[in-house]
């Protein structure tokens, strides 16, 4: 008996040291991958980079430990108390995280996390036995070693659960920039080249893609969404005045065909996409973006007249079109162009409006019967542009400098919305950058980031972005390319309460 109170604590603290020393040396050897692995924990994230060197040393400590019989039971403690944690880590990543991750690599890197669980919960019976017989050769009562363990297993657990749940706020709600990037969210799967890089998206409808044409401006253009036959649609308005900056949208079941420097709004009969639409509105509000609510009401942007800052406005046709404008919902420091710039944008599945800023990193949705607005914050830490400008002789503001942007193609559908973002969070591969485009996730019931994904760069500019409910299409070049949404993301999509159009 004697033989096994010495065995068995020794071979426990070799295994240890074998382990821990093993993981702390492959950590460090490939430090940035690791870190990396940590940023896309779904627990962790928001303390990879402090808990990328806690690990490590304590790893190195604790081997040390148990290195002299004088300490090893300390060792043995420290060893029970980093296997409890590690094991509550990956309870709370099977059970209650948005997503599992990769695994951790090293030792375990061929394992799966169900596997890792096992092996976790061995060795902190491993670390119990081993302490238990030490404990026992010692002639120290039973009673003390449970309570010291019961304390270091809740001591541990607990740490890990205050982790787990301040980094989810930080993420969610106080984001440092910190990516996480599910498993295969989106799949690449087809592509049609279009030959000419003038095309943007129009719409979709009924398993279709509608496209406009910039070099183009009175055609429209469908192809389904098995992208293999482009079919070409010419535009008829009833009344053609002087065009200068002309778009189409298809949204829900009608065509529109607008100019917001004329300005004209057209549409077309429900399920009538031949190409024959009628005046909707005429001269009754210029506007340089347009979103369709339906055929009788829309929001818009456009230049104040009076202070030649942008605006926000909607315009509802009836009887006598009414109109609404509000200037005090885009914030600014200095600019009231440049500042404020940005994409107003429609969720069409619950008839949201969002209007996103390029240069800060504000998502704004929009009320414009209510004074305050309802904003959801990038994970990008920058919330105003470091714009300068300058006043010609002409009274022309220009920009000394390209800006900073924040936000670029962004396209949303059923409570999220996708965003694609030119800058690098904490923790991304260089080289990931250079190969691909990032898209970045939010909710909008609760709004919040979700995850966020890569898709390949083609040449020439950036993607747009168009969503349905099985796929993202992005137009980059050329080429349409279709992306299988996976479950994650579409489980993830959300009826809000569909609002109606009440602006009076």
């Amino acid at each position: 008996m004697k033989t096994l109170t010495k065995t068995i604590p020794l071979a426990a603290s070799l295994f240890f040291i074998l382990l821990f020393v093993y993981a702390a040396a492959s950590k460090m050897l490939d430090f940035e991958n690791f870190q990396v692995q940590l940023a896309q924990s779904p627990l962790l994230s928001a303390y990879a980079g402090l808990i990328s060197y806690a690990v490590i040393i304590l790893e190195i400590v604790v081997a040390g430990l148990l290195c002299f019989q004088v300490t090893r039971l300390i060792g043995l403690y420290a060893s029970f108390a980093l296997m409890v944690a590690f094991t509550v880590y990956i309870y709370l990543i099977l059970h209650f995280s948005d997503f599992v991750p990769c695994s951790c690599g090293g030792i375990l890197e061929k394992m799966s996390w169900q596997q890792h669980l096992v092996f976790n919960i061995i060795s902190v019976l491993l670390a119990f036995i081993g302490i238990s017989f030490i404990r026992k050769d010692r002639a120290h009562r039973w009673t003390h070693t449970a309570a010291r363990l019961a304390f270091a297993a809740a001591l541990s657990a607990g740490s890990m659960v205050a982790l787990f749940l301040s980094s989810e706020y930080i993420i969610k709600k106080e984001n440092n920039f910190t990516r996480r990037f599910p498993h295969n969210p989106v799949i690449k799967e087809i592509s049609y080249d279009l030959k000419v890089n003038s095309y943007y998206f129009a719409g979709c409808s009924n398993h279709k893609i509608y496209l406009g044409n910039h070099t183009a401006p009175f055609q429209f253009f469908t192809i389904d969404d098995s992208l293999k036959t482009l079919k070409t649609i010419k535009i008829q308005p009833d009344k053609e005045p002087n065009y200068r900056n002309t778009q189409v949208k298809i949204s829900g079941d009608r065509l529109f065909f607008f100019d917001g420097t004329v300005p004209v709004i057209y549409a077309g009969d429900p399920n009538d996409f031949t190409g024959t639409v009628k005046t909707k509105s005429y001269k009754n509000a210029y506007f340089d973006q347009l979103a369709i609510i339906d055929s009788s009401n829309y929001y818009f942007t456009a230049l104040s007249s009076a202070t030649r800052d942008k605006i926000l406005g909607y315009l509802k046709m009836n009887a006598k079109p009414f109109i609404k404008l509000r200037n005090d919902i885009l914030t600014k420091k200095n600019d009231g162009i440049f500042e404020t710039d940005g994409r107003l944008i429609i969720d069409e599945e619950n008839n949201d409006v969002f209007y996103v800023h390029y240069y800060s990193n504000k998502i704004i949705k929009l009320d414009l019967n209510i004074k305050g607005q309802n904003q959801i914050k990038t994970i990008d830490p920058v919330a105003f542009p470091d714009i300068h400008t300058i006043k010609l002789r002409n009274g022309v503001r220009k920009i000394q400098g390209p800006p900073p942007t924040i936000n670029r193609s962004v396209a949303a559908y059923s409570g999220l919305i996708f965003n694609e973002s030119p800058r690098m969070g904490k923790f991304e591969q260089k080289l990931m950058w250079k190969e691909n485009f990032i898209v970045d996730v939010y909710k909008t019931y609760p709004a919040g980031y979700w995850g966020s994904f890569y898709i390949s760069k083609e040449k020439g500019k950036f993607p747009q972005m168009l969503v349905t409910d099985q796929y993202l299409f992005v137009l980059t070049d050329t080429k349409i390319i279709r992306y299988r949404l996976g479950k994650s993301l579409r489980d993830s999509f959300s009826k809000g309460r569909r609002r109606k159009p009440d602006i009076e």
